[in-house]
């Protein structure tokens, strides 16, 4: 009976019960760990497809994300699919419906803007206003939704409430030097309390501190003061504006004047409004000269492209702001030949 209780209580008898027991126990939450993970990747696989055939739902995301602990970042680059497809309802509704399940500040600013900026990429300018208003109330010195305010404002052409932001914008050390001068352009455009010639002068002034505002000041002139443009045309480097310059309508071309600019002068040689030259240190404007001066003319003229200086994106039509970086003025006009599909008397302008 002594050698049986021995035997019993031999230690290594006691660690090899143990080393087993642990054994099987880890065996055991390991095997119940592969089946859970299992039943876990067929359940998100079958999410997973349905978001590839394009079908993922706004509760789908909220499932991911409560259910799988999918990271909040994770979930934001899937929604961010349907912005890069231009659904931007979808995307709306998505971080809408996350909005309602997120409470951590941080994580709802970031959604909040993510929304805001969604609901301004779909041209939804009210509503996308009210969300940014609703940022600054908690978080007054977030830069980007002052900054889509400006944005904001000047498209619905509230330039004193823009360009009031810009003070707000200086405070957090960004240089909106320009969207200032800019914007100071815009009122004195739109202020129809002013005369045309009043609106001229003080608009002349802010041209000769800044040549930056020289495109919206010729568009200004050739729409409302065309004698003070002509008055004035060796003050403007026109082979920045030769779009504009381009489709001039006749009638409002001051002969003398061009005669004085050896650019217009290639330029309407080549449109055939003159024809006194031979040729053009331009290539495409010399190809159009020669084709005036053929007796069966070929149907040509020039076709324009807009290139950001700032993020290099290229527009076929001019804007004061690039549709995709939103940087100021920063279009550089290029030109080449194209087949022309309109007489030389009509204008797009």
């Amino acid at each position: 009976m002594d050698n049986i209780v021995l035997e019993y209580r031999d230690p290594l008898l006691g660690v090899i019960l143990i080393v087993g027991l642990i054994f099987i126990i880890s065996f055991i939450t390991y095997s119940y760990g592969i089946y859970k993970e299992r039943n876990a990747r067929k359940d998100y696989r079958k999410l997973s497809l349905r978001f590839e055939l394009g079908k993922l739902k706004e509760e789908d995301y909220v499932h991911l994300y409560k259910t799988y602990n999918l990271p909040f970042d994770s979930i934001l680059l899937l929604a961010s699919t349907f912005l890069h497809k231009g659904e931007y309802n979808k995307a709306i509704s998505v971080y809408l419906t996350l909005l309602e399940h997120v409470n951590d500040r941080v994580k709802k600013e970031e959604l909040l803007e993510l929304l805001g900026t969604t609901y301004f990429k779909g041209g939804f300018l009210q509503r996308s206003k009210e969300i940014f208003l609703r940022i600054l109330k908690f978080s007054p010195h977030n830069e980007n939704a002052l900054k889509y305010l400006l944005l904001i404002n000047e498209k619905l052409k509230d330039f004193k409430k823009a360009k009031e932001i810009t003070s707000s914008l200086e405070e957090l050390n960004c240089d909106v030097s320009i969207d200032k001068i800019y914007l100071d352009s815009l009122v004195i455009i739109n202020d129809s309390v002013l005369s045309y010639e009043k609106r001229t002068s003080l608009l002349y002034e802010i041209f000769k501190e800044n040549k930056i505002i020289e495109r919206v000041f010729i568009s200004f002139l050739i729409h409302y003061n065309k004698p003070f443009f002509w008055e004035h045309i060796k003050e403007f480097d026109c082979k920045k504006c030769i779009d504009i310059m381009w489709y001039l309508n006749f009638e409002d071309i001051d002969f003398e004047k061009v005669m004085e600019n050896k650019f217009l002068t290639e330029l309407f040689n080549a449109k055939g409004y003159l024809n006194n030259l031979l040729h053009s240190e331009d290539f495409d404007l010399d190809i159009l000269i020669l084709i005036n001066k053929h007796e069966h003319k070929i149907k040509a003229s020039l076709d324009f492209e807009f290139i950001c200086s700032s993020c290099k994106h290229s527009h076929p039509v001019f804007d004061t702001r690039c549709p995709h970086c939103h940087s100021i003025l920063s279009f550089d006009v290029k030109h080449r030949l194209t087949k022309s599909f309109f007489t030389m008397n009509q204008s797009l302008q």
